[in-house]
């Protein structure tokens, strides 16, 4: 265990970069405190629609990701958007406690998933733009881990402050975005240049799918004539991938959207001890991050990817027949079997963000955009049709979306064969 702690000691002071702390902040207001306080002080005020359609609008300002990736791809200027944008995120959830109608909470949430998708968005180029592909599984399993760690500590303060402090909990929230913005601006790189296009491929890969076509030019004007250009695009590697993503996501993000709700509804377990558990879930999956990396690399991506899908469909599975059960005395279970659900969220966002920079035919910067615009997508379609369920239905009937998305997600993940991913699990 002690070789194994200096190891990762080690590989942090050799792939972690200063402004990873910046990145930790904004992980600990997006991925802490806001998932856990806005549901909470939404629903206080509105009912469950209310609670989904505000998670939603978070992930609909995020659509306008591939818009920042497309503009850094061709002009540069990553080093004033990024915190730009983490800035905005900082207003809005200043705002959001003194907002009581769903109109205003709905445009803040826009206001601030816009801000916080330009920042996520821009983050992994200042990796793959940086350095050799060989060490981009390493570097952003710890960038992702980076903003775990902040998550971590955002959900301790978000479980003690759930109860009679929200709008405080919002207010901390926007300071300690606001200084992320701060550190963003002093400790990242001078911009990096605009990116050289990638070559289109000009034949199919040996195993069998169709050559990646080039979607610059057409990425951000969507007449007919470009709709057209994309179509043979649809059943390349990338566009699957994307699909897998967007199902995937649908079902996590029906679940999340409603967390500390479901857990006090379903499985009567108040908020502070749902937090905990997300928080504890979370410090535990930081140490699953370098092995994500390595067995990225090992494996490849999508044999990575599909692992992660399998633990996350009997998860569900779980969740929903510990649902069903009389059994009250037993809905503590909910607890571990949701920790279970978070850690398999490294395998699932190193191998997806290694798999985006691989597959994508534009640049990176473009390509992280899609991927992001997508994961944004199935945000929205989640957390609506969620609250929608829960409203109509009963709290239960949402529980069955993570297992339908999850479950196809995994079915279409087998058509996936990407050659460049897959080529440095052979070479192990």
């Amino acid at each position: 265990m002690h070789a194994s702690v200096n190891h990762l000691r080690q590989t942090w002071r050799r792939r972690a970069e200063p402004w990873y702390v910046a990145y930790g902040l904004l992980g600990a207001t997006l991925g802490g405190l806001v998932p856990i306080l806005v549901p909470l002080t939404v629903g206080r005020a509105g009912d469950v629609l209310d609670v989904g359609l505000v998670m939603a609008a978070f992930y609909l300002g995020e659509l306008a990701a591939p818009l920042w990736g497309g503009l850094v791809d061709r002009y540069g200027g990553q080093r004033g958007l990024a915190p730009g944008g983490v800035l905005v995120t900082a207003i809005a959830l200043a705002a959001f406690p003194y907002t009581t109608t769903p109109a205003g909470w709905i445009g803040l949430a826009v206001l601030g998933g816009l801000g916080g998708a330009t920042a996520t968005t821009l983050a992994p180029l200042f990796v793959v733009r940086v350095y050799p592909p060989e060490e981009w599984d390493e570097r952003l399993s710890w960038l992702h881990a980076s903003y775990d760690g902040g998550g971590v500590a955002g959900l301790l303060l978000a479980g003690g402050l759930s109860q009679t402090h929200a709008r405080g909990g919002l207010l901390t929230a926007a300071g300690l975005t606001a200084t992320a913005a701060v550190l963003a601006w002093l400790t990242t790189r001078a911009p990096l240049g605009p990116s050289t296009p990638k070559a289109e491929r000009l034949r199919p890969a040996r195993h069998g799918d169709l050559a990646l076509a080039s979607l610059r030019g057409h990425g951000h004007q969507p007449t007919l004539d470009s709709l057209r250009q994309m179509l043979p695009d649809l059943r390349s590697p990338f566009h699957r991938f994307l699909m897998v993503w967007l199902l995937a996501l649908i079902g996590s993000s029906a679940l999340f959207a409603l967390y500390p709700i479901l857990m006090r509804e379903v499985f009567a377990i108040p908020p502070a001890l749902s937090s905990l558990t997300y928080a504890v879930a979370g410090g535990l999956r930081l140490l699953v991050y370098p092995q994500a990396g390595h067995w990225s690399m090992r494996f490849g991506q999508v044999r990575v990817l599909r692992a992660a899908l399998g633990v996350r469909l009997v998860a569900f599975g779980g969740l929903l027949a510990l649902a069903l059960m009389p059994l009250d005395g037993q809905r503590w279970l909910a607890l571990p079997i949701f920790a279970v659900v978070v850690l398999a969220w490294p395998l699932l966002s190193v191998s997806s963000t290694a798999l985006t920079a691989h597959l994508s035919p534009v640049g990176e910067g473009e390509g992280m955009g899609l991927y992001k615009a997508v994961s944004a997508l199935a945000g929205v379609i989640g957390a609506v049709l969620a609250g929608a369920l829960a409203k109509g239905w009963g709290y239960r009937t949402s529980l069955g979306l993570p297992i339908a998305g999850v479950a196809l997600a995994l079915l279409l993940s087998i058509q996936i064969r990407p050659v460049q991913a897959e080529s440095t699990a052979s070479s192990d």
